[in-house]
């Protein structure tokens, strides 16, 4: 890492020689700047760079939707008369149909 701080140094350029991606690099020397760290050179760049643990995982409940109780809903004005119509999802292309009949 310390070689990312001599004048003309091409970040990308390093990153790609020790097979990083170029912008975690950059991240890494704007962290390292940002917290006055000194950079040290290493020979071993797989090895970590800090000994923080691991994330612990989260789960997260997800929202699920029941689809047999999903429904179109389709409200018709026509003149004085007014109706509401309510199909299920799955049957969509039959309710389609009807609502071009009903229509014409």
């Amino acid at each position: 890492m310390a070689a990312c701080q001599g004048p003309g140094v091409s970040l990308a350029a390093i990153a790609l020689h020790h097979k990083l991606n170029a912008n975690l690099l950059r991240r890494w020397v704007e962290q390292a700047e940002t917290n006055d760290c000194v950079l040290v050179a290493r020979s071993d760049l797989t090895a970590p760079l800090a000994t923080a643990p691991a994330p612990e995982f989260v789960p997260l409940p997800l929202e699920t939707r029941d689809t047999r109780t999903a429904e179109i809903r389709v409200e018709v004005r026509r003149a004085d008369l007014s109706i509401t119509v309510s199909w299920p999802t799955s049957e969509a292309a039959q309710c389609a149909a009807w609502l071009r009949e009903w229509l014409a």
